[in-house]
């Protein structure tokens, strides 16, 4: 048994989905399996359909019903009529770059006489700040064009209209009560915007500007808009999907300098980009120049005309990039120590760990203390905050990172008054506050969330499209989900439950065997499965053991061979598993490994055995302190009381005293996930130790008869172990055949001794019930040498009743 990490949702699939998705089938000449994703998305409609999968330019909206686009387009074009110098204010990250470079060539384009300007992230912090406008004012600027940014800056345009610069702000950040008194402000979140989309990125507002000022869509530029949204991980549906498609196929002409070197400094295929390799492999090249230097390096990439510059700034960036990733790991590693110093003084105190993870260093990078938020999220899933001490000035700049249920923002603003700025929304969030004041933000957090949050909320949540088998995984499947592209933020690659499938082969790989294996189902239609960080379950999963498997579907290419695979994002086994080590040929190392894998992750076991030599042998292998505190021996029938709640993992550890013993231990044990079996095989198995199958017949059963009649009468102590040195059968079996001689009244039992009656009855030996209970005990014993299965079977009959 292993529990999945994740709840797993599923829409309901009925009779009236089930019409829908074939009408969809039948109207758009659609595959069965698109259909049904389409449907199990919400979206039913032919048209509606048709738009998702088809729809391009036309599906998006004029630009001049955003609020303030014909004075935004009027001051524009007259900076441009009368030669004033327009100054572009942008953000540092992938979106403001991105917005930044949009507006570069637009302006360009247009004739204007322009720059740009982007702060720096360390020494000047988000959105406008005073001195900038200074710089702007010195430099003889009269209009500002912000992107990405100015939705909150009401100080600071106040001070540039007093220093005679008009500015234009296109944001598409949450609007403050407060607006700023700027020239025109062009956001779709404004409560009076009427624009029928509203969830554009910054450059995608950008995008909607520089349709206006030319008077047509500029689809070259369209590249740069899906650079921006995606990173910027906005929902690919509406007007983003259709710009975000229009987007990857123009950057895949290969006509933009800086998408070429980008693309192969970061080992993509221009041709065939797909959404995916914007996000993980293109946008964090270009936000690495924002989280360690200065953005600038990004933009001019991206507006760069010649191919061997934006190879230079390409390598910088992907210099920049493994920088990046080098400090991550090294915040990360200390924020894991940080964490388990809290909880371990925590437990100390006798009390549960904090609700909230909240941790500050000195020295932390703020260019990249929201992604070691969203690994520590990831990691325990629960909201965490990251912060960066200045150690001259005790000011923490902090990034905080939500989980489903818990309103980020709203619990930032019921101890609003420990920041000195803060700002954000559901999920995510910034703040800044002084060092002196994190133990209290740690314990209003805390509070807030086990105040708002159900057990259920703790425990993250994986939505599954559709159940698959190995057989509907085909590539034919596959090249069929191209259709549902780009993936993304509301409309993610779909997810395939392949339920109940063997477990074929198993295996490790990639650095320190982090990685996981897996081939599920029987030929000819076996799958591939690849679990990322799921190298630790290789040792818990059986073979032959039925798994249940999230993940998503892709194609293995490898020397020109192609293979459905699925990418594992959850994995369940229902059933406890059993582990074959019989007859394996030093039992007493393979206890060891057991015993050390259980110690290093933490797991409890339990060694069942009946042989008091091999409970020496047992407590020799398992006697160290590290050891000692993951295992417990014991013989079938003890009484375990409360720990027996405790133990994942059994051992049985020597051949069982009988099968039904080995299923009443199994059924007492409440968390059990796995058994081990280690005991001989049949052949290997003594004779006289070891419950055998074969069951007495009439002549082992007369001989036992002959030997006791020969005595007449004799002491019953010490009888069936010296009947079984005559016989050849084991004690137990000698004692059972005692039972039925008296039961037939072959013998008479009284005063501890046992003696012969003269003129027995003649009777059948099956008449007797201790025959019978006797022969039903061999047969089920016989499942203790029989395969797996069959013993899986037995065992789980006891679990279920």
């Amino acid at each position: 048994m292993i529990p999945s990490k994740t709840r797993w949702s599923q829409p309901d699939w009925d009779e009236r989905r089930e019409q829908e998705a074939s009408k969809l089938m039948q109207a758009l000449a659609l595959p069965s399996l698109v259909a049904r994703l389409l449907v199990g998305r919400g979206i039913v409609g032919e048209e509606e359909a048709a738009s998702f999968l088809h729809g391009g330019i036309e599906l998006t909206h004029d630009p001049y019903l955003l609020a303030g686009m014909e004075a935004a387009v009027l001051r524009i074009r007259h900076a441009i009529e009368h030669g004033q110098w327009i100054r572009i204010y942008g953000d540092y990250d992938a979106d403001g770059v991105s917005s930044t470079s949009l507006m570069v060539h637009l302006l360009g384009r247009l004739g204007a006489k322009f720059d740009y300007y982007i702060p720096h992230r360390t020494r000047e912090g988000y959105g406008m700040n005073l001195a900038a406008i200074d710089l702007a004012a010195e430099a003889g600027v009269k209009l500002i064009i912000t992107v990405d940014t100015g939705i909150s800056a009401v100080e600071q345009i106040a001070y540039a209209k007093a220093k005679g610069i008009d500015v234009v702000v296109t944001d598409h950040h949450e609007p403050p009560e407060v607006l700023p008194e700027a020239h025109a402000i062009i956001n779709p979140k404004l409560p009076y915007c009427q624009y029928p989309y509203k969830s554009l990125a910054g450059v995608g507002v950008a995008f909607k500007l520089a349709t206006a000022l030319l008077g047509e869509a500029p689809l070259d530029l369209a590249d740069i808009v899906a650079l921006g949204t995606i990173a910027d991980v906005m929902p690919l549906t509406g007007e983003n999907r259709v710009l975000v498609r229009l987007g990857l196929k123009q950057m895949a002409t290969g006509t933009r300098p800086g998408f070429v070197a980008l693309a192969e400094t970061a080992g993509v295929h221009l041709n065939a980009v797909t959404s995916t390799n914007v996000a993980f492999s293109m946008a964090p090249r270009i936000n690495a120049s924002g989280r360690l230097d200065h953005a600038g390096g990004a933009v001019e990439l991206l507006t760069a005309s010649d191919q061997e510059a934006a190879e230079l700034l390409a390598a910088r960036l992907d210099t920049l990039n493994r920088e990046r990733q080098r400090i991550v790991e090294e915040m990360v590693e200390q924020a894991k120590s940080q964490w388990a110093e809290k909880c371990r003084v925590a437990e100390e105190a006798g009390q549960l760990p904090p609700a909230v993870i909240v941790l500050a260093g000195e020295g932390w990078n703020a260019g990249v203390i929201g992604i070691v938020a969203s690994k520590m999220l990831e990691k325990h899933y629960k909201p965490t905050v990251v912060l960066g001490i200045d150690p001259e000035t005790g000011k923490c700049k902090g990034s905080a990172r939500s989980i489903d249920g818990f309103d980020l923002y709203a619990a930032l603003t019921a101890c609003s008054e420990l920041f000195d700025h803060f700002g954000g929304h559901q999920a995510a969030a910034g703040m800044t506050l002084h060092r002196d004041k994190l133990g209290e933000l740690e314990k209003s957090l805390s509070e807030s969330a086990l105040a708002w949050l159900s057990p259920e909320d703790w425990i993250p949540k994986t939505f599954i499209d559709l159940a698959c088998s190995p057989q509907e995984a085909s590539l034919d499947t596959i090249d069929q989900l191209a259709l549902l592209e780009p993936f993304g933020a509301g409309n993610p690659a779909p997810r395939f439950l392949i339920e109940q499938q063997p477990v074929a082969d198993k295996r490790t790989m990639g650095k320190e065997n982090k990685h996981l294996r897996l081939a599920v189902g029987s030929q000819p239609a076996r799958l591939e499965a690849v679990g990322f960080g799921f190298g630790e379950l290789e040792q818990r999963i059986a073979f032959g053991a039925n798994a249940d498997l999230v993940g998503e579907l892709s194609v293995n290419e490898w020397n020109g061979n192609r293979k459905p695979q699925l990418f594992i994002q959850d994995i369940r086994i229902a059933n406890v598993q059993l582990f074959d080590w019989r007859g394996e040929r030093e039992p007493y190392a393979m206890l060891r490994k057991l015993l050390e894998v259980a110690s290093r992750t933490g797991r409890r076991m339990l060694i069942v055995t009946e042989e008091h030599a091999l409970r020496e042998t047992a407590a020799a292998c398992a006697r160290t302190d590290a050891i000692a505190e993951t295992y417990q021996l014991c013989s079938y029938g003890d009484q375990l009381g409360e720990v027996a709640v405790h133990f994942q993992e059994m051992i049985v550890y020597g051949v069982p005293s009988s099968a039904h013993a080995l299923q009443k231990q199994a059924a007492s044990l409440q968390a059990l996930e796995s058994i081990h079996l280690l005991y001989p095989n049949r052949s290997k198995a003594n004779a006289r130790s070891a419950p055998q199958v074969i069951f007495p017949d009439r002549t082992a059963f007369g001989a036992a008869y002959q030997s006791i009649r020969r005595q007449g009468q004799m002491p019953e102590q010490g009888l069936a172990e010296r009947l079984s040195e005559q016989i050849g059968w084991p004690a137990e079996m000698a004692r059972m055949m005692i039972d039925v001689f008296e039961e037939l009244a072959f013998i008479t039992r009284a005063g501890g001794r046992i003696t012969v009656n003269d003129a027995p009855v003649k009777a059948e030996l099956s008449s007797a019930s201790a025959y019978q209970q006797a022969l039903l005990q061999a047969e089920a014993n016989e499942a203790l040498f029989g395969s797996v299965e069959e013993l899986m079977e037995f065992i789980q009959k006891g679990r279920m009743k």
